[in-house]
């Protein structure tokens, strides 16, 4: 069988897929087939990444005919992929896909769930960021197979290149898209490293002489939807031997690329395309965004026209007859790309420091579009490493030093007005020029250097040298100390080589076999020192929170529930992610696999840890729980049950101060003892009280998931006194302060027993049960359970305003219309938000009444109107100032009105609000 390496870049904007047959040093591009027309196929090189979802009227077998049968699993819905998707998209608003590797790096979503095209109205056929990165390799795996019928891709040396910013669950999904597309085995390389193996491929033969004056290396990579810094040190070799090269530096992920430029022209058009003020909706501004991209690419030429034409088509039955045209020059085009995203700007100036970023497309872009000032805090990050690199060169503190060699990588670059922009800025920050290093082709570079990288790996170092460096950041296991105090402790530090195992000194964990256990992590690309076992203050550096590692430690074999001493090996793999166990201190040979939890990550920041500090008095706190609910206490006397609570705040100080780790034991300590929660109506009451209090919101805490597992447990069970109203309460309480941590399938079940109970809301009150008479308790949660889909939780606002209509109901129930149409969910994915257009109708009856007499009115009013910029789910603009404007009469807080008018986050006050109480000290949704 033939046997070939191959390099798959998949790119935002295009994928490329590159190769060399075993033996052979030339490195070719595949030709990919696609459409480039209804019913034309052509074989290109590169693939653009986009995906067109047909609708019943397009679907036509012979005109979208490509050699090969499209795979089930990675094409849920009837699409096309590629050139013609991406001539479609232009044309049709509301059916194209792009930019699907930008989501797989957007943790403010479920990046699992059906949610792409973003926006599109709820006839139009979604699928997964995964999916959608996975068809694009189905395709790339058809159109090989397709050549290559002996040779299967899936049995080749593939290496598949990723942003060097991705972070761990990023890499992971990654992995689990190719694994999807049936290529189960590959690794992963950084974008950056890979165009600089491309450039050391091509130059093998001069390398000395090309590198004889570099000592340091800035790979600035653009592409279309990300910037990716890389610095590489260059040590000259001796005796004509190669340099040796060693990656010293990467930047955080940043979402900044072509795609950003093609948003700031779409803008500029809409303003002058649009009447009245009003923005587009998220279809046709798609469309607009797909036309400035092309008119990007003419005016940025190097024969560039002086005007080009950017012509927005009509909808429906007025597609040629309702088409608006705007001209775009030449010279605000470049002054508006150079100057917005590649100033001029002093090495000091660093990204403004805004209240929020940016969201289009529901995706965060950066606040500050300055890839000048982001390059300038890359820098700055990696201050020492770069001095070190540059030996006698750098200039003396405290002068920021600058590289010496410059390659510029993506198809940003491709524009050469854009590359000399930025080879002036670090000539003005360095005071003479840089090397560029000429990259002939940017386009296909990183995928050619994914291949020239497996060659040199396997052995053929005559094709160049290798790039040392290891992980490119620093991994920290969080630990929390008392009152919330965050650190961490390096569990692998920045640096290590692929396949060393590196455990941790004088550190070890006890765990239960047959029970979870989840781990915390965080990483730092900065170049400070490290090595495993350093403890560090997590607000002394920025870190990036990753996925939870978790994993269930099966029983014994006899099913007891032994306590195991462990300690924690990590080790970056030769796929290229990170891999932690858990290794039996007795026994090395009893390994436990932790992987990251990628499905319904928690949104939210509590510091939490798999070490929890003790509260000093918790001792004698589980002694007052088990004197209620313990084996031993039989006859109890209901006022004492009544005063635990009371009793517990006496010892450990008032509830609201209770930090996260102490709650979380209470729950533990109250979980252990929920057999007895039944003796009495008042023990039911006081448990339902406190467990809901100590597991609020659901999420945040180690953990947290198995122990919502644990309690969902009880859902089924019901409450024992059905004839205590109070208890109701408490039930329903229970079930709103948790229901952060409940999947979707449980929060679906929660809603469809709520349902059933309130449709005897309108009973008399003789024949109103006591189950009705938590009435509020029960609106309350209903309009909590944020995972159910946008369907649902209209017909939740819809039945809310309907009951708002008699003048019997509650104020409170504005609150829970509020809450249901809410522009930014408090724990929920973003893509189960309710439609802007619904939300607006919602806002009419609100707006009838008088704010200052109906209190939660205001405050549900700015939950509805509130900002986002993403505008698949915000008001228009009018709308949002007439509620501020409102808000602003009835003299309502500052940040309300604000949310109204620009992106900004919930403070802690607005944020209990919403929630419905105050969220536990120290924890904040993110």
């Amino acid at each position: 069988m033939s046997r070939y390496t191959v390099g798959i870049d998949l790119g935002t904007s295009n994928t490329v897929v590159a190769f060399a047959h075993a033996g052979d040093d030339r490195i070719e591009l595949l030709p990919i087939e696609q459409l480039v027309g209804r019913g034309q196929v052509a074989a290109r090189a590169l693939l653009p990444s986009v995906r067109y979802h047909l609708a019943s009227d397009e679907i036509d077998a012979t005109g979208f005919a490509l050699p090969w049968q499209a795979d089930a699993d990675c094409e849920p819905v009837a699409s096309v992929i590629g050139a013609f998707a991406r001539e479609l998209g232009a044309q049709v608003p509301g059916r194209v896909v792009a930019s699907a590797k930008s989501w797989l790096s957007h943790t403010g979503v479920d990046r699992g769930a059906a949610i792409l095209p973003w926006g599109a109205s709820d006839e139009i056929p979604k699928v997964s960021p995964v999916v959608a990165s996975a068809s694009y390799l189905a395709h790339v795996r058809a159109a090989w197979n397709a050549r290559h019928p002996n040779a299967p891709l899936e049995r080749q040396d593939v290496v598949l290149t990723v942003p060097a910013s991705f972070d761990e669950g990023a890499r992971a999904l990654t992995v689990e898209a190719a694994r999807m597309a049936g290529l189960p085995t590959l690794r992963l390389l950084e974008e950056p490293q890979a165009a600089f193996h491309d450039w050391l491929f091509r130059h093998r033969d001069s390398l000395a002489t090309e590198l004889a004056a570099a000592r340091l290396v800035l790979v600035c990579d653009v592409g279309g939807g990300t910037t990716d810094l890389t610095l590489i040190q260059v040590e000259p070799g001796t005796d004509g031997a190669p340099p040796r090269l060693t990656r010293i530096g990467v930047g955080d992920h940043l979402m900044l690329g072509g795609d950003n430029m093609d948003l700031a022209l779409a803008h500029l058009c809409e303003k002058r395309i649009a009447s009245g003020g009003e923005r587009l909706s998220a279809a046709r501004f798609s469309q607009l965004v797909q036309r400035c991209r092309v008119a990007k690419e003419q005016l940025l030429a190097t024969d560039a026209p002086e005007r080009v034409t950017v012509t927005l088509l009509g909808g429906g039955t007025r597609l040629v007859g309702g088409a608006r045209s705007v001209e775009l020059g030449r010279d605000e085009v470049s002054r508006l790309l150079l100057d917005g995203f590649l100033p001029l700007s002093p090495a000091d100036e660093l990204p403004q420091r805004r209240r929020a970023g940016i969201v289009e497309f529901g995706l965060p872009y950066p606040a500050d579009p300055a890839i000048s000032h982001h390059l300038a805090a890359f820098l700055h990050r990696h201050v020492s490493a770069a001095r070190a690199a540059l030996g006698g060169a750098a200039p003396p503190e405290p002068a920021l030093p600058i590289p010496d060699t410059l390659l510029l990588n993506g198809g940003v670059f491709r524009a050469s007005a854009l590359a000399g922009r930025l080879e002036a800025l670090v000539t003005q920050w360095r005071g003479a020029p840089p090397r560029v290093l000429h990259n002939d082709d940017p386009d296909v570079s990183v995928a050619r250097g994914a291949v020239a990288f497996a060659l040199v790996r396997a052995g053929r170092t005559n094709l160049g040298p290798g790039i040392g460096g290891g992980s490119a950041r620093s991994h920290f296991l969080v630990l929390e100390g008392e009152q919330g105090a965050a650190r961490a402790i390096c569990v692998l530090p920045r640096g290590t080589e692929t396949g060393i195992d590196v455990t941790l000194p004088e550190r070890s964990f006890t765990l239960r076999l047959g029970h979870p256990v989840r781990f915390h992590l965080v990483s730092s690309t900065g170049d400070a020192p490290r090595k495993a076992g350093d403890l560090v203050d997590l607000d002394d550096e920025d870190f990036t929170r990753l996925p939870a590692l978790a994993a269930r430690l099966p029983a014994s074999a006899e099913g007891r529930r032994e306590a195991v001493t462990v300690r924690l090996v990590t080790m970056l793999t030769e796929v290229g992610t990170l891999e932690m166990q858990c290794v039996a201190t007795d026994d090395p040979g009893r390994r436990w696999q932790l992987a990251f939890q990628l499905r319904g990550e928690a949104d939210a920041d509590g510091g939490s840890s798999a070490a929890l500090a003790p509260h000093p008095r918790l001792a004698e706190a589980i002694a007052l729980i088990d004197g209620i609910f313990g084996s031993q206490s039989q006859d109890v006397d209901a006022r004492d049950v009544r005063q635990l609570r009371a009793r517990l705040e006496r010892l450990l100080g008032r509830r609201e101060e209770w930090n996260l780790a102490l709650l979380r034991a209470l729950f533990d300590a109250l979980l252990e003892r929920a057999r007895r929660r039944r003796r009495s109506p008042e023990h039911e009451r006081v448990w339902l009280n406190l467990a809901g209090y100590c597991l609020r919101p659901g999420l945040g805490a180690a953990l947290d998931d198995w122990r919502i597992g644990q309690l969902w447990a009880l859902f089924a069970q019901g409450i024992q006194y059905v004839h205590e109203t109070r208890n109701w309460c408490e039930w329903w309480t229970l079930w709103r302060r948790c229901a952060g941590g409940l999947a979707e399938a449980a929060q679906l079940q929660v809603l469809e027993v709520l349902a059933g109970h309130l449709e005897g809301a309108d009973d008399s009150p003789r024949k109103r049960e006591p189950v009705q008479g938590s009435y509020d308790d029960m609106v309350r949660l209903a309009a909590s359970l944020e995972r159910v889909p946008g369907m649902h939780r209209i017909e939740v606002g819809k039945w809310l305003l309907e009951r708002l209509q008699r003048p019997s109901e509650k104020a409170h129930t504005w609150w829970a219309v509020g809450r249901v149409g809410a522009r930014q969910s408090l724990y929920g994915s973003t893509h189960n938000v309710v439609p802007p257009d619904v939300a607006a109708d919602w806002l009419t009856p609100l707006l009838a009444l008088d704010w200052k007499s109906v209190e939660p009115v205001a405050f549900a009013a700015a939950q509805i109107a509130r900002m986002t910029g993403d505008r698949a789910r915000d008001l228009p603009a009018t709308l949002r100032e007439e509620v501020a404007q409102r808000l602003t009469a009835v003299r309502a807080p500052q940040s309300w009105i604000t949310m109204t008018r620009e992106v900004a986050h919930l403070d802690a006050a607005d944020q209990g609000r919403s929630f419905g109480e105050a969220l536990p000290y120290g924890l904040t949704l993110i």
